[in-house]
């Protein structure tokens, strides 16, 4: 069976660099990119130099490949695919070449998904195998750029947390010298984004489905949810791929969007969580089918609705998209995963819709109540506790409405 390499079809030139090569990247934002470069009337496109963070390990496979993949899209009625080119070149970026390409003027765009732990400065849990932060790679590749006379660059994060781009700015000035801090102020954007895709990891059964369903073999599949969503708020100084026309959305505030994610879907992920793991449930579509569950879920939603800044159309939408999702049995997005026990995540979920309801003159809210008191037994607190841990004082505030 020949191989998945044999189907490229073009070549972009490098014109867009992302650090963090994984599965998420290739199902978003190579993905986006791979549709940009399809439209009618495309030229040359936009193609990608991607980078590892950590390891090695993904550059060497997909360049094996020729860095072309098959992304399956797994829906509950069945698997499509369809081959990705948009990667052009697969490199460990520790490697040499990660400073060449940022100091090509071609280079227009650096893309991050480097995972929250990477803008973490001064924790050796955000490094790189050989010790170097993202933050650090970051700003010698800039660092080579400002040396060649280069000119402009936007560095977008598409990493899951909020207000992405000033966090990566964050991190990378942390370890610019005065004089690249002045170039950097001159020449770089930092583009914000939400991102929403779930990519489970790939198992040797999603290889067989690729080499089924596109007739190559392909070491390197990914597979991804039929859904998929990319917020996009800032400046591109030197160009950037047409994602508004595939998909993206570029809007001046972003806040909102970032806000609908967290109080819908990863609070109703992390209901699901809390109440359906000591039910036995072990997936996000099994506890979703639990009617007890489901429920909550949708108590959750109406109590969030209120305090987002959408219309009804916009946010029935959206909850319709999520009721498809969270039923997709064949997405095993594991609640284990989801209850890795961050105070972070219910500080931004849960107790924010708490504290936004009764900054409304609302009830607190039952679902978010009851997901709170789930969490903290799990944790030896009762509820006024568990309130009081994710937001002082407000379990006073809870029990005066």
């Amino acid at each position: 069976m020949p191989s998945v390499a044999d189907a490229r079809a073009s070549r972009p030139s490098v014109r867009l660099a992302h650090l963090g090569l994984g599965h998420f990247h290739r199902a978003h934002q190579a993905w986006y990119t791979q549709r940009a470069n399809s439209l009618p009337g495309a030229s040359d496109g936009w193609g990608i130099a991607a980078f590892t963070g950590r390891s090695p390990r993904a550059a060497e496979v997909l360049s094996g490949q020729d860095g072309v993949y098959s992304l399956i899209t797994r829906a509950a009625e069945g698997d499509s695919a369809e081959i990705v080119q948009s990667i052009v070149q697969a490199s460990d970026g520790a490697g040499p070449e990660w400073e060449s390409t940022l100091a090509d003027p071609a280079v227009a765009v650096l893309t991050v998904t480097v995972t929250e732990r990477g803008y973490e400065t001064g924790n050796d849990s955000s490094a790189s195998a050989g010790g170097e932060s993202a933050g650090a790679r970051i700003v010698r590749g800039l660092a080579a750029r400002a040396r060649a006379s280069t000119g402009p660059i936007a560095l977008v994060s598409c990493d899951n947390l909020s207000g992405n781009g000033e966090a990566l700015r964050r991190a990378v000035l942390a370890e610019a010298d005065p004089d690249l801090t002045s170039w950097i102020g001159e020449n770089v954007s930092f583009v914000s984004t939400m991102v929403d895709r779930i990519t489970p990891g790939t198992v040797d059964a999603d290889r067989a489905t690729a080499r089924e369903l596109t007739g190559y073999d392909d070491s390197a599949p990914v597979v991804t949810e039929p859904f998929s969503e990319w917020i996009v708020s800032g400046a591109f100084p030197a160009g950037r791929p047409a994602w508004d026309r595939v998909g993206a959305r570029f809007v001046d505030d972003i806040e909102p969007y970032e806000r609908r994610k967290l109080w819908l879907l990863n609070a109703g992920h992390t209901l699901l969580a809390a109440v359906g793991l000591p039910r036995g449930h072990e997936t996000v579509a099994a506890a979703f089918a639990d009617p007890e569950c489901r429920m909550l879920l949708e108590d959750l939603w109406s109590e969030a609705r209120i305090v987002l800044p959408f219309d009804d159309e916009t946010l029935d939408a959206f909850l319709g998209a999520l009721r498809t999702r969270f039923a997709n049995p064949r997405i095993a997005h594991r609640l284990t995963q989801i209850d890795d026990g961050s105070l972070q995540k219910l500080r931004q979920r849960q107790a924010a819709i708490v504290s936004a309801r009764l900054e409304n003159g609302d009830e607190p809210g039952r679902a978010s109540l009851a997901t709170v008191e789930s969490w903290g037994h799990a944790r030896g607190l009762d509820l006024a506790e568990a309130l009081d841990a994710l937001q002082p004082g407000l379990a006073r505030r809870v029990y005066a409405s």
